[in-house]
């Protein structure tokens, strides 16, 4: 299924810390794993975004991943997910330039509509405009990037005739994955981005459903085969299962509980619910074991549902970093060759 793609791997950095956390300290902890998977040869390095979240700090996404193109190697570098709809369309594009510029042309640009009211509560902005303002912002912005002379008449942004002079160093722009989780945004994922981001909340039941989804809605609108097919898993490797629930079931459990807090289960299809049993959440979702355990349940997402970019979250809020190179080490030595074998 994916058509003789190489297969990349890449890390995402949680970047969520204790409230109360030394985050010089917590800072230098993940770009450790960053130093530590360019050294391997892995191909991406990921971080996202939000404000306000309750019962943790997370220093915002463009500072960080500048600070992260400096030890990134050639490693693309991506944003998972930028929430589009909260900002300004000029202030994003000269962003996220300026971002590819630093990084030497290896942005991965990947934006999403969020799901926390509180998020655009703080910006003063109704949540029921979100895909509105997602759907002209994302246009302004490329428009922008190809180097068009923009005019627009929005009550958030004004531009008449405006060219940016700072443009990304891809062209026409570096490549957007949108991130989805429900049925209808997998679809706007497929008629505007190059890629559609598979979150790491939804059940390998639900990606598959999904993934035929997006490419009918991509044959609808006349478009080809993305370009690219990622998918965001949560894992965790060690030599044996209980010793990876062991290490990791505390921190990702804790995850999952800011997550129903946050509502991201209503998000997704069906009748999800994050407060569960951790077996039973984890059934399915997470990917927790050792490296055959691992190979069991990502190598299927290769083989039938064409994902070859995977993208690997396996250090969560409060874990030690060693913690999470063990993992990453693991991954690295008896998983990775594995799936990225022709």
């Amino acid at each position: 299924m994916t058509g003789g793609r190489h297969i990349q791997i890449g890390l995402f950095l949680t970047n969520q810390h204790p409230p109360g956390a030394d985050l010089v300290a917590a800072t230098e902890d993940q770009l450790r794993l960053v130093r530590v998977v360019r050294d391997l040869g892995w191909d991406s390095i990921w971080a996202g975004q939000h404000y306000l979240p309750d019962g943790m700090a997370m220093p915002q996404c463009a500072p960080f991943l500048a600070r992260i193109t400096a030890e990134s190697g050639d490693m693309q570098v991506g944003i998972g997910i930028l929430l589009l709809a909260l900002h300004n369309p000029l202030d994003v594009a000269e962003t996220w330039a300026t971002l590819d510029v630093l990084s030497g042309g290896r942005l991965v640009f990947g934006v999403g509509l969020g799901y926390r009211e509180v998020e655009y509560e703080a910006f003063g902005l109704d949540p029921r405009t979100k895909v509105r303002r997602f759907e002209a912002n994302l246009d302004i912005v490329t428009r922008l990037w190809a180097g068009e002379a923009v005019d627009c008449d929005l009550p958030w942004c004004r531009l008449a005739g405006a060219t940016l002079n700072v443009r990304p160093v891809q062209r026409p722009r570096p490549p957007i994955w949108i991130a989805a989780n429900a049925h209808r945004a997998v679809e706007r994922a497929a008629r505007l981005g190059d890629a559609w981001l598979i979150n790491p909340h939804a059940t390998a039941e639900t990606i598959a459903e999904q993934v035929d989804v997006f490419r009918a809605a991509r044959a609808a609108a006349g478009l080809p085969p993305a370009a690219a097919m990622p998918a965001l898993r949560e894992v965790y490797c060690a030599p044996s299962r209980r010793l990876a629930l062991e290490r990791c079931g505390p921190y990702l459990a804790k995850k999952y509980r800011h997550y129903a807090d946050w509502g991201q289960d209503k998000a997704l299809p069906g009748e999800e619910d994050f407060r569960i049993p951790f077996d039973d959440l984890a059934r399915d979702r997470f990917i927790i074991g050792t490296p055959d355990d691992c190979l069991e349940q990502l190598l299927p997402l290769r083989e039938d549902l064409g994902v070859d970019h995977f993208i690997f979250r396996t250090d969560w809020i409060g874990m030690p970093a060693d913690t999470a190179l063990q993992s990453i080490e693991l991954l690295d030595r008896e998983v990775r060759p594995a799936l990225t074998a022709a």
